[in-house]
C-alpha cells in the first residue's frame, strides 16, 4: 500500500506508454502497485486498496479485469517490445517454455480441468480407496521466458483453453506444445537473430520443432526413450538401446560453476552463491550422431552426475536432443541447465507477486489478472534496467542491482516509495493547509461505506 501512486518511482511514466485511458491507467497502476507491495494474500481488496488517498471498491477491479476493451491493446506486447529496444541483436537470446498449474476450487469456475486420474484400478492395493475425493481442478498456463544477452528477463504467456471452454466460446483448442509454438513464432525478435529454445519432455514436439524451424532458432530438448531410431520397418532400435554400450564409451567431464563461463549473466545468481565455496557440478557427457525417426539427423547428448555408473538406464542418463551441430559439448550441457530459470520464475510469480492468489468465476477476469501480474514482473525488469543504465550508478551499486530476482527488486520499489512518502508528509506538515490535506487523503483512505460520520 502507498499513500499517492506517484511514490512507486518511474511507474506513472511507464503505464502512460500503454495507450491506456487514464481511468484504465490509474487501475493498472492500482494492481501492479498491489503485485509489488502487497502484504498477505493478493486479491482485488488488495488492489482496491493499493494507493491509500484513493481507494476503490473491489467490484470494480473484477469488472476492469474482465472488461475485453483494454485487453485488446495487447499491453504486454508493447512492454516487451520497450525491454527489447536495447538489446544487441546480435547477441544470444535463450528462450525458455513450460506450463504452470492454478489450482482452483468451484464447479462453476470456467476453464478448469483435472489433471488427475481418478480411475480405478481393478486391482489388489489399487492406488484409491472407496472414500470419496474433492475433486481438484485447475487453469494452465503455457509460458515462455526469454532471457536476453543483457540478463533482462521477458515472460510470454498463452493461457490454455480446455475443450469445452473452447466449444462455448467459439474458439479453436490447441494443445500445450502448440502454444508453444505459437509463442516461439510470435517471438518479436529480427530475422537471424540467434536463438535456443529450451524445453523439458512434454515439448519435444513436431510443431514446435517446425516453428524453431521456420524462423531458424535452435532447439534442445530431452529426448523420450521410446523413440525409435530411423531404418527399415521392422529394424528400428529404441533411443533406451544406445544406453547399453555406456561402459564402452570414452565420456567428457564436464565441470559448471555457478557465476562463471559465458552464460552467467543469463542465470542471475545472487552473490552468496559465487566465489570460492560455490558448489561445482560434474557432468559425464558422451554425444552420438543419428537419425531419429520423424526428427531427422540430430545429435543426442547423454549426460550424468554419477561418475561410476556401470549400468545405465533413462532414470539415470539424461538424453538430450538438439538440431545444432556447432554447439559444444559443454555449450549444450550449461544450455540445458538454464531451463530451470523457468521454475524459477514460476516460483517468484507465485511466492513473490501471488499469481495464483486469484478467485474468479470469469475467465475473462482471470486473463486480465495474469496479464496484469506479468506487466507488474516486467516493470521490475525495466526499473532494474533503469538503474544499471544511470550514468551516476557506482559499481558496487551495479553489482546489487545486477544479483537482484523478483523479491529484492520489490523491496527496493518499497524502500524508494517509502522515502518519497516520508518527504511528501513532512512537506505537508510545514502548514496548517498541509495538514488539513493529510487528514483528507487519510480519510479518503477508506471505502465510503466504512468511513464514518463527522
Amino acid at each position: 500500500m502507498v499513500m499517492i501512486a506517484e511514490s512507486v518511482p518511474g511507474l506513472k511514466r511507464w503505464v502512460g506508454k500503454l495507450g491506456l485511458s487514464i481511468s484504465s491507467q490509474l487501475l493498472v497502476m492500482r494492481m501492479v502497485i498491489a503485485f509489488l507491495l502487497h502484504s498477505g494474500r493478493m486479491s482485488c481488496l488488495r488492489a482496491a486498496g493499493s494507493v491509500r488517498c484513493e481507494a476503490r471498491h473491489r467490484a470494480q477491479l473484477s469488472r476492469f479485469l474482465a472488461r475485453p476493451r483494454w485487453r485488446k491493446l495487447g499491453i504486454n506486447t508493447i512492454l516487451q517490445r520497450l525491454l527489447l529496444a536495447g538489446e544487441d541483436p546480435k547477441g544470444l537470446f535463450v528462450f525458455i517454455v513450460d506450463a504452470t498449474m492454478v489450482s482452483q476450487a468451484g464447479k462453476k469456475t470456467q476453464n478448469t480441468y483435472s489433471s488427475g486420474n481418478r480411475q480405478r484400478r481393478p486391482r489388489k492395493g489399487r492406488r484409491y480407496g472407496k472414500n470419496k475425493h474433492a475433486r481438484k481442478s485447475g487453469h494452465s498456463f503455457t509460458m515462455g521466458l526469454l532471457l536476453t544477452p543483457s540478463g533482462k528477463r521477458i515472460p510470454f504467456c498463452k493461457p490454455f483453453y480446455t475443450k469445452e471452454y473452447c466449444k462455448q466460446t467459439g474458439r479453436k483448442h490447441r494443445s500445450t506444445a502448440e502454444l508453444a509454438a505459437e509463442l516461439v513464432g510470435a517471438l518479436p525478435l529480427a530475422d537471424r537473430t540467434r536463438v535456443i529454445v529450451l524445453g523439458d519432455t512434454a515439448y519435444d514436439a513436431k510443431v514446435l520443432r517446425e516453428a524453431c524451424r521456420q524462423r531458424g532458432y535452435t532447439w534442445i530438448f530431452p529426448c523420450n526413450a521410446e523413440r525409435v531410431l530411423a531404418g527399415p520397418s521392422g529394424r528400428r532400435p529404441k533411443v533406451r538401446s544406445l544406453l547399453k554400450d555406456w561402459s564402452t564409451w570414452s565420456r567428457q567431464t564436464i565441470r559448471l560453476a555457478p557465476g562463471q563461463g559465458p552464460l552467467a549473466i543469463y542465470r542471475r545468481l545472487s552473490r552468496h552463491r559465487i566465489g570460492p565455496k560455490a558448489k561445482v557440478r560434474t557432468f559425464y557427457v558422451h554425444e552420438e550422431r543419428r537419425q531419429v525417426k520423424s526428427v531427422g539427423p540430430v545429435r543426442l547428448v547423454f549426460s550424468t552426475k554419477q561418475e561410476n555408473l556401470t549400468t545405465a538406464t533413462p532414470d539415470d542418463v539424461k538424453i538430450l536432443m538438439t538440431n545444432d551441430r556447432s554447439l559444444s559439448l559443454r555449450e549444450i550441457t550449461e544450455l540445458y541447465a538454464l531451463r530451470w530459470q523457468i521454475e524459477l520464475f514460476f516460483k517468484e510469480l507465485k511466492s513473490t507477486l501471488g499469481f495464483h492468489q486469484y478467485q474468479f468465476q470469469a475467465f475473462e477476469a482471470v486473463e486480465g489478472w495474469v496479464e496484469l501480474a506479468l506487466a507488474a514482473f516486467m516493470f521490475l525488469e525495466h526499473h532494474r534496467a533503469t538503474q544499471l543504465a544511470r550514468p551516476d550508478c557506482s559499481d558496487e551499486e551495479k553489482r546489487w542491482w545486477e544479483h537482484q530476482r523478483t523479491y529484492g527488486l520489490c523491496q527496493a520499489i518499497r524502500l524508494s516509495s517509502e522515502q518519497t512518502q516520508l518527504r511528501y508528509i513532512a512537506d505537508r506538515l510545514e502548514s496548517p493547509g498541509g495538514i488539513r490535506k493529510l487528514k483528507r487523503l487519510i480519510r479518503n483512505g477508506f471505502p465510503k461505506e466504512y468511513r464514518p460520520a463527522s
